[in-house]
């Protein structure tokens, strides 16, 4: 791949559906990460379609993957008896 080739998936937009298929949480949470600055901010392309740098997303899951504070796995308890 040359340059502008990469370059130009730098650039490339991503629709809510796209981006709902990578990252697997609510419009809300996305929402709400979006207004505390933890995820990446929307672009308004008009009045009513919004979309998202796919650049942008992956680099918040791969910094999502090398965090330390990373949810902790569920424990699965059992009733013993």
């Amino acid at each position: 791949m040359n340059d502008e080739s990469q370059s130009s998936l730098r650039k490339a937009l991503i629709d809510r559906k796209t981006l709902l298929a990578l990252i697997p949480l609510s419009d809300r949470a996305i929402f709400n990460m979006e207004k505390r600055g933890d995820f990446p901010r929307r672009i308004a392309l008009t009045s009513r379609n919004v979309a998202w740098e796919l650049s942008a997303v992956e680099d918040w899951i791969e910094a999502r993957k090398r965090a330390e504070d990373q949810a902790d796995s569920p424990v699965l308890i059992t009733a013993s008896r």
